[in-house]
């Protein structure tokens, strides 16, 4: 059954990187009910309402939040693939995601799938997390960025479509899927080493808009 493992809010703390001076990256498991609701559009709401998930919070504001980064899952099936190649434990949230799942291959998803979750929420996939100075600040690992970009396991970033309230133990239902195949690997590996095929996404019918108005943007159309 895919489900969700553990609902992860912001403990923050201070980090000297981008001149930020308090990050919201640390992530750590809650268990009561959390309510999700669209935060708008990006760098518009303080740190507190910039996420999808109450009580959680983000302060990179021009790089994180908003309608297209409402929220963000990573599957515990890629933890347990890091550890192994890092040596070392993972706990959920360590990546700074809001949702840890199980039994569900996130990064094989298309742009534009639709998730229930629990009994009313109901998401839908944006785009792959792009690695920053924050996350390499955070893991202390050596070339973390590039490390994390190569292997393409991103994680993904959610619009919220219905609110609704999720906690450790939802069952994720995929309630509909676009007719083109363009998953959250591929378009993140485009995103950072193939861009040329970024301009074959915006001929498709049924890929998000949103995404395309990045992709117009990142091409310069």
């Amino acid at each position: 059954m895919s489900k969700v493992l553990q609902v992860n809010l912001a403990v923050p703390e201070r980090t000297d990187v981008k001149g930020v001076g308090v990050t919201g990256i640390n992530k750590q498991p809650v268990t009561h009910p959390v309510q999700v609701t669209a935060p708008g559009p990006k760098n518009t709401a303080p740190p507190a309402q910039a996420s999808g998930l109450a009580g959680d919070e983000i302060h990179d504001l021009a790089n994180h939040g908003g309608t297209d980064q409402a929220v963000y899952a990573y599957a515990r099936e890629d933890y347990e693939w890091w550890e192994k190649e890092l040596d070392r434990p993972l706990p959920g949230g360590i990546f700074g995601e809001n949702l840890t799942t199980s039994g569900v291959d996130i990064n094989a998803t298309l742009l534009g799938q639709r998730w229930q979750i629990g009994a009313t929420l109901v998401l839908e996939t944006t785009f792959g997390r792009i690695p920053c100075a924050t996350f390499q600040w955070k893991m202390q690992e050596p070339r973390w960025v590039k490390r994390f970009s190569q292997e393409a396991r991103p994680g993904v970033y959610f619009r919220v479509v219905t609110p609704g309230p999720v906690q450790a133990g939802d069952e994720i239902t995929v309630l509909d899927e676009p007719g083109h195949r363009v998953t959250v690997s591929e378009s993140f590996r485009a995103w950072l080493f193939e861009p040329e095929k970024l301009k074959s996404y915006l001929d498709l019918d049924d890929f998000p808009e949103g995404q395309k108005a990045e992709i117009r943007q990142r091409l310069r159309l």
